[in-house]
C-alpha cells in the first residue's frame, strides 16, 4: 500500500505459500519489494481498446516511452521540413508533395507491424517526415495560384473546414475501429492517393518561373485560362515573359546571397527575430500542450477531443474578419494572454465539466494566435532573407514542440501542472507580441536596411484601427507620404501582401524564389 492505494508498479518478494501457511493476513511493510512479475490488467473503461502502450507494457519505469515517442516524431519533422523544402524548391511542389506522403504512407502502414519501442519510435520518427508537409506542400501550391484578393479566406477557411472536420472524425475512428494498429493503417492508407496528383494538379507555375521556365509556366496559365473560360491577350502573356526573363536577369546580375545570420547582424533586426523565436516557441509549445492534455482534463477522452479540434472553425472564422482590421500585434497579444488566462482558471475549477470548458477556451484561443503567428515572422522579415527566416523560427517551433509531451507528463505529478505552464508561457508569449512592430497598413520590408527601420517610431500603443483616420489625412500631404515610405511608417497599403501566407510558407524556404518574383505572377 502506497498513501492507501496498492502500488502498481511493485509486489512483495516473499513466498506467499509460506506467508498464508503462517496465517498472516496484513503484509509487513519491511518485506523486500521487487517490480511486479506477472503483468498488468488495464481499466479499459475511458478507452476501450489495447493500444501500443498497454499492449507493450509502457507502464511503471517505462511510462514515458510513449513520451519519448512523441519527441522522436518531431525530430523526424524537422529533418523533414528541411529535407523536403529543399526538394520542394529543387525539383518542385509535386515532387515534394509525392514524396513526403509516400514516407507518410510507408511509416503509418509499418508501425502497425512494430515489436518493441525501438522500432516503433523509428517509425514515428520517419512518419514525421511527412508531418504537416503532406498537406502544406498542397496547400503551398494552390496559394500559388490564388490571387491575393482571396488569400486571406483560402488560408484560413480550407484550414478551418477541412482540418476542423478531419480532426473532430478521427476520436470517432479510433473508438469504433478500437484497433491502433487497424486505425494506423486507416490513417495512413488513403495517402496513397497523392499518385493521382500529377493528372490533376499542375505544377506551380510561381516556381517554374523561378526556375526559368517560362514557356511551361505560360502553358499551364494557358490551360488555366480555358478551363476558366477567361480571354487573355497574347500581349499580356508576351509583357508576363518579358517581365520575367528581366527579374531573372537582375537576379543573376546582382548574384548576392543572404542567409539567417544576417538576421543577427544588426541590432534591432536581431531584436526582432530573437523576440519571434521566443514567441513562436512559446506559440508553439503551447498550442501542441493543448492537443495532448485533453486526457487529462476529467471528461471522455473521445467527446473532449472533438470539442477541442472544433475550435479550430470558430478560431479561423473569427480571425479572417478580424485580422486585418485589429492588426498583428495586439491581437497576437490578447489571443495569447487570454489562452493563459483560461487555462490558470482551469486549474482552479472542478474536475470536470467546468475545467474542460476553460481548458478548451484557451485551445480555442491559441488556435487564434498559432495562425496569426505563422504569417507575422513573413511580414516583419526583409524579403531578402524572409523564406530562410521564416523556415528557421518555424524549426524552432518544432524544438519546442519537443517538449510538449514532457509538459503533459507532468499531469502524473499533479493534474494542474501541465495547465499551469501552459497558462504562464501563454501570458509571457502575449507580452512579448507587444515588442514587435506592427505590419497592418504598412509597407513590408525589402533589404536587411529596410528591415532594421522596420517599426521605428512605433509607440507600443499604436492600434491599426484608431490610427486609420490620421493615416487617411496623411495621404493627402506628399511630404508625409514621402518620409513614411522611407522610414516604414504606417503606409497606406490596405493589407500587406503576405497575408496569411498559409502555415506551409512558415514551414520551409520553398518560397525563397516565388516570393522574389512577386510582380511577375501577379498574372
Amino acid at each position: 500500500m502506497v498513501n492507501g492505494e496498492y502500488n502498481n508498479c511493485y509486489m512483495y518478494d516473499v513466498n506467499y505459500t509460506e506467508v498464508m501457511a503462517q496465517g498472516k493476513i496484513m503484509a509487513d511493510p519491511n518485506w523486500p519489494r521487487v517490480k511486479c512479475r506477472n503483468g498488468w490488467s488495464y481499466n479499459f473503461t475511458e478507452i476501450p481498446y489495447y493500444t501500443v502502450a498497454t499492449e507493450q507494457n509502457w507502464v511503471c519505469d517505462d511510462a514515458a516511452l510513449p513520451t519519448y515517442a512523441q519527441s522522436i516524431f518531431f525530430l523526424g519533422a524537422i529533418v523533414g521540413g528541411l529535407l523536403f523544402g529543399w526538394v520542394a524548391d529543387r525539383f518542385g511542389r509535386i515532387p515534394a508533395l509525392i514524396c513526403c506522403n509516400l514516407m507518410g504512407l510507408v511509416a503509418g502502414v509499418a508501425t502497425a507491424f512494430v515489436k518493441n519501442f525501438w522500432q516503433f519510435a523509428t517509425m514515428r520518427f520517419f512518419v514525421g517526415f511527412a508531418f504537416d508537409n503532406c498537406f502544406t506542400m498542397m496547400y503551398i501550391l494552390v496559394l500559388e495560384y490564388v490571387g491575393p484578393k482571396y488569400r486571406t479566406f483560402v488560408a484560413n477557411m480550407s484550414i478551418a473546414i477541412f482540418f476542423t472536420g478531419a480532426a473532430c472524425l478521427l476520436p470517432w475512428i479510433a473508438y469504433f475501429v478500437a484497433d491502433w494498429k487497424l486505425l494506423t493503417i486507416i490513417t495512413s492508407a488513403p495517402l496513397l492517393l497523392v499518385v493521382f496528383t500529377p493528372l490533376i494538379v499542375p505544377e506551380s507555375a510561381r516556381w517554374l518561373v523561378s526556375q526559368g521556365q517560362v514557356d511551361k509556366a505560360i502553358s499551364i496559365l494557358r490551360q488555366l485560362q480555358h478551363r476558366n473560360g477567361r480571354q487573355v491577350s497574347e500581349q499580356t502573356y508576351q509583357n508576363f515573359s518579358d517581365s520575367c526573363q528581366r527579374m531573372r536577369d537582375q537576379e543573376e546580375a546582382q548574384n548576392t546571397s543572404y542567409s539567417v545570420l544576417d538576421l543577427f547582424k544588426s541590432p534591432r533586426l536581431r531584436r526582432t527575430t530573437l523576440l519571434l523565436i521566443v514567441i513562436w516557441m512559446a506559440i508553439s509549445l503551447v498550442f501542441d500542450g493543448h492537443v495532448r492534455n485533453v486526457g487529462s482534463l476529467g471528461l471522455d477522452i473521445f467527446f473532449t477531443f472533438t470539442v477541442a479540434s472544433f475550435t479550430e472553425l470558430p478560431a479561423d472564422t473569427l480571425l479572417t474578419i478580424t485580422l486585418d482590421r485589429f492588426g498583428r500585434r495586439w491581437l497576437a497579444c490578447g489571443s495569447m494572454v487570454a489562452s493563459g488566462i483560461f487555462s490558470l482558471l482551469a486549474t482552479l475549477a472542478p474536475v470536470g465539466v467546468y475545467a474542460a470548458t476553460l481548458a478548451i477556451m484557451g485551445r480555442f484561443f491559441v488556435n487564434i494566435s498559432y495562425n496569426i503567428g505563422l504569417q507575422y515572422a513573413a511580414e516583419i522579415l526583409p524579403t531578402v532573407v524572409r523564406a530562410q527566416g521564416v523556415a528557421f523560427i518555424h524549426i524552432m517551433g518544432y524544438v519546442a514542440s519537443i517538449i510538449a509531451p514532457f509538459v503533459v507528463y507532468l499531469a502524473n505529478i499533479s493534474p494542474v501542472l501541465p495547465l499551469i505552464i501552459l497558462g504562464l508561457l501563454g501570458i509571457a508569449g502575449g507580452l512579448l507580441a507587444l515588442l514587435l512592430p506592427e505590419t497592418l497598413h504598412h509597407q513590408l520590408p525589402q533589404t536587411l536596411s529596410d528591415g532594421e527601420e522596420f517599426g521605428r517610431g512605433q509607440s507600443i500603443w499604436d492600434f491599426p484601427c484608431l490610427a486609420k483616420q490620421l493615416d487617411d489625412e496623411d495621404k493627402c500631404n506628399t511630404d508625409v507620404e514621402e518620409v513614411r515610405s522611407q522610414a516604414f511608417v504606417r503606409g497606406t497599403q490596405t493589407g500587406a501582401s503576405l497575408i496569411a501566407s498559409t502555415r506551409g510558407e512558415l514551414r520551409s524556404s520553398i518560397l525563397r524564389r516565388s516570393i522574389q518574383s512577386r510582380n511577375s505572377t501577379k498574372l
